[in-house]
């Protein structure tokens, strides 16, 4: 959710082409998504602590799900800028919402 955080207050001083909105709603829907699941299995609660688990819980499940969770979909981000920018962006134009088009006369 940091990197999220981040990337949602620097993102008007990203170029366009970098598409950061894509990057913000693949970080985004990930930590809602891990959110949701924390409150399904009742590993956060309303209260305080909030947390039902201690701190030598907490940080290793960072180290083996939140860091290789936000390495792939970085990863995947990145692909879709090299895909985007280079040899196949003749074929395809990026909308407004930062999704891809194909050009009409593609289809």
């Amino acid at each position: 959710m940091t990197i999220a955080i981040i990337t949602s207050l620097l993102r008007k001083r990203c170029p366009k082409a970098l598409r950061i909105n894509i990057l913000n709603l693949f970080l985004w829907g990930g930590a809602l998504g891990l959110a949701l699941e924390h409150l399904a299995h009742k590993e956060i609660v309303p209260y305080p602590p909030f947390l039902t688990a201690g701190v030598e819980h907490v940080v290793p499940e960072m180290l083996t799900v939140g860091v290789p969770m936000t390495m792939a979909v970085s990863g995947v981000w990145a692909l879709i800028i090299l895909v985007v920018e280079r040899p196949l962006s003749r074929f395809f134009r990026p909308s407004r919402l930062g999704a891809i088009e194909v050009h009409p006369a593609q289809r």
